[in-house]
C-alpha cells in the first residue's frame, strides 16, 4: 500500500518525476504516466492546486496473489473511484499504471468469460 500511496501522492503534486519511482518500469507504464503527466500540464492552475490538496481515501484493499493487490481508491477533490493494481517485482511492491487505465477492458473480458474481477467498482 505503501508505493500506491506514495505513487498517488505524487501524482496529485504533479512530481511525475517522483510518481515515477514507486512504478512498474514497463514501456506501457512509461507511456500512460507521460500521458498523465500531459493531462495534468494542460489543467488550470486552480484545478492543480485542489488536486495537490486532495487527500487520498482507500476503499478496499484484496491480495489477489502474494505478488499482487489491487485496491480500490479516489481522491478527495474528485472523489471518483477507481482501481490500481500494485505488483512486487524484486521484493519491491511497484504500481501497475497500466490497470489503471485498461482494468475495465479486463473486466469485460472477464464478464464475457463468466469469471468475476478480481474487485467490484
Amino acid at each position: 500500500m505503501d508505493a500506491a500511496r506514495n505513487f498517488l501522492d505524487a501524482a496529485l503534486k504533479g512530481d511525475f518525476k517522483e510518481a515515477n519511482k514507486y512504478m512498474l518500469q514497463d514501456s506501457a507504464n512509461q507511456d500512460y504516466l507521460v500521458l498523465s503527466e500531459r493531462s495534468y500540464q494542460r489543467m488550470d492552475p486552480e484545478k492543480k492546486d485542489n488536486l495537490k490538496k486532495a487527500s487520498l481515501n482507500f476503499f478496499d484493499t484484496r491480495q489477489v496473489n502474494d505478488s499482487t493487490t489491487v485496491t480500490i481508491f479516489a481522491n478527495s477533490y474528485k472523489n471518483k473511484k477507481d482501481t490500481l493494481r500494485i505488483v512486487r517485482r524484486s521484493g519491491q511492491w511497484l504500481v501497475d499504471l497500466k490497470y489503471l487505465f485498461e482494468h475495465d477492458r479486463d473486466t469485460n473480458i472477464y464478464m464475457k468469460n463468466n469469471k468475476i474481477d478480481t474487485v467490484q467498482k
